[in-house]
């Protein structure tokens, strides 16, 4: 054994963490249904490793221990370390079915750089418990029933009785501030969104239809909905303070419109490479379709939209 690895198995066993159990459940939430067939997919970028040494880790789990109330179970995921007090073996469920899975496929598909810091995620069983324990740890009392990423914290926080859906919508988001550090709202949040109801076609991540496409669909009807120039040149603070009640829904179904038609991680690939003259991602966007008629393509992709059914 690497006897770099010592300090950290020795925190471990103070703190009674174990590595999660491999599996290969999908990242559940309501209503999932099983995962359809594999399409043509590019090849993925390559990974980087963690920046953080064995040591990192342990240091971080002794300090983490003179916080950590009573009935909790921490394991190690690296970049993450998951704490929960739902029984042991299910935080160990979530951190092998939940966060492993859904990092090794979206590294896979997007993500080369891990985050830069070790990040907690905090899973709590009820809304109670999540409500106390934000207060106490962090606080702040959440303004979401479901979870939340915290970068000043470097915690994930959850309400993990929701559904493993928004965890897996908010391990998006350390990965894209790592890696695509200037996206936008619309882009970071309609990914997590896509994500927050997924399956795997293979080996890779796929969105699946989910809550969101109702509210959606009755936005389209009524022809409610901005067009696509106007949601990706959204600022960050329209996008959540001055939301429709459409933003993240449009964002969703417009990249889940790609992934259907194999083209959402080109347009990842396409919009990363141009962030700098493209920071919208509109002609990005345009580019990747191949579309001219922006306008013509909304409506094909709002009769698209009022096919979709859920569940």
């Amino acid at each position: 054994m690497n006897s770099l690895w010592t300090p950290l198995i020795l925190a471990c066993c103070l703190l009674g963490c174990t590595p999660a159990e491999p599996t290969h459940l999908m990242a559940k939430g309501p209503g999932v249904r099983p995962p359809v067939l594999q399409r043509a997919i590019p090849e993925p970028l390559r990974g980087r490793p963690h920046p953080a040494r064995s040591t990192d880790y342990a240091k971080h789990l002794r300090l983490l221990r003179q916080r950590l109330p009573n009935g909790f179970t921490v394991v190690l995921e690296p970049p993450f370390v998951v704490i929960g007090d739902e029984s042991p073996a299910r935080v160990r469920q979530r951190a092998a079915g939940t966060v492993r899975w859904a990092v090794k496929r979206l590294k896979r598909a997007y993500f080369p750089d891990d985050p830069k810091h070790i990040l907690d995620i905090w899973l709590f069983k009820d809304g109670r418990s999540y409500r106390e324990h934000a207060k106490r740890l962090f606080g702040e009392m959440p303004d979401t029933p479901y979870g939340y990423y915290s970068s000043s914290d470097r915690a994930l926080v959850m309400n993990i009785s929701t559904g493993g859906g928004t965890l897996v919508h908010e391990i998006v988001h350390p990965f894209m501030e790592a890696n695509f550090p200037s996206c936008p709202a619309w882009f970071n949040e309609g990914l997590g969104s896509l994500y927050e109801q997924s399956a795997s076609r293979g080996q890779q991540i796929i969105g699946l239809t989910n809550w969101r496409l109702a509210g959606l669909q009755r936005a389209i009807r009524a022809a409610r909905l901005p067009s696509f120039e106007q949601l990706t040149r959204t600022s960050s603070r329209a996008f959540y303070d001055r939301d429709p009640g459409t933003n993240y829904a449009q964002a969703r179904y417009l990249l889940y419109y790609l992934q259907e038609r194999g083209l959402l991680r080109r347009y990842y690939r396409v919009y990363h490479a141009q962030r700098r003259r493209d920071p919208t991602g509109y002609q990005s966007l345009r580019q990747v379709l191949g579309e001219t008629d922006m306008t013509r393509f909304q409506k094909r992709w709002e009769r698209y939209v009022l096919t979709l059914q859920f569940p």
